[in-house]
């Protein structure tokens, strides 16, 4: 999860970028995205299956997918490689050795999803680019998660494979749920109501925003618990759609 939680919109994208986005709804249609799956270990610790990949698969075409409650964001993806690399440096400090690690692993071009499994930590549990950095460096381009939070992983309460699902919504172009607190233009997209700070846990009910609507703490790409996420909303699945067509299919 990404540090820079409070810059807003504009900040992230500018206001070109913005213009690109709606520019680039009319030819949105549905997405298929083929992932690299690259296992970083460090002897036995961290030494993901593809059992597991195919897990991590599974859920996000089932988030995606809205059959975890939410809208179909027509987004699909399928494994289209996975490997393993022992090498303790990289499992051990992904952050540090990023450069490192995906200068060599790295594979595709701008429309192929690298994900990274490592031992991210705790507190923060992954990290991604977004779809407008690719152009800038594309070497650096990907997602990288903590390898217990995948589907059946030891770090409850966040071992679902949502990590996955949220990360890969930034490489997708959304933004945080709470983006820029209550105000405008939030995370940018209509349907998801503002939201003062981050959730955590599963509240029954939270409305911190004087704008209409509670607080989406169920959207994936708040932070609350795996088990109190289960949806996008139509509007990210359009933002999704428009990022890629003017960023990513090219």
């Amino acid at each position: 999860m990404l540090a820079d939680l409070r810059r807003t919109l504009t900040d992230r994208f500018g206001t070109s970028d913005e213009h690109r986005l709606d520019a680039s709804l009319r030819r949105a249609g549905r997405v298929n995205v083929p992932v690299r799956f690259h296992v970083v270990h460090s002897g036995g610790r961290g030494r993901l299956s593809k059992a597991a990949a195919r897990r991590q698969i599974a859920t996000l075409n089932a988030a995606y997918g809205g059959r975890k409650g939410g809208a179909d964001t027509r987004v699909r993806f399928r494994l289209a490689g996975y490997d393993r690399t022992d090498k303790p440096s990289w499992f051990h400090h992904p952050r540090r050795y990023e450069g490192a690690m995906k200068r060599r692993l790295r594979k595709g071009g701008r429309g192929t999803l690298n994900v990274f499994t490592a031992a991210v930590g705790t507190e923060v549990l992954g990290f991604a680019t977004f779809p407008h950095q690719y152009k800038k460096d594309p070497r650096m381009d990907g997602v990288t998660i903590d390898y217990r939070s995948l589907p059946q992983g030891p770090y409850k309460p966040f071992n679902r494979g949502y990590t996955a699902v949220h990360e890969i919504g930034h490489w997708l172009g959304l933004l945080h749920t709470f983006e820029g607190g209550c105000l405008p233009p939030g995370d940018g997209v209509a349907d998801t109501p503002y939201e003062a700070e981050p959730a955590e846990g599963c509240p029954d009910y939270r409305d911190t925003c004087p704008q209409r609507g509670d607080d989406p703490v169920h959207n994936f790409m708040d932070y609350a618990h795996d088990t109190c996420m289960r949806e996008f909303t139509a509007g990210q699945g359009r933002r999704i759609r428009a990022a890629w067509a003017a960023y990513r299919s090219r």
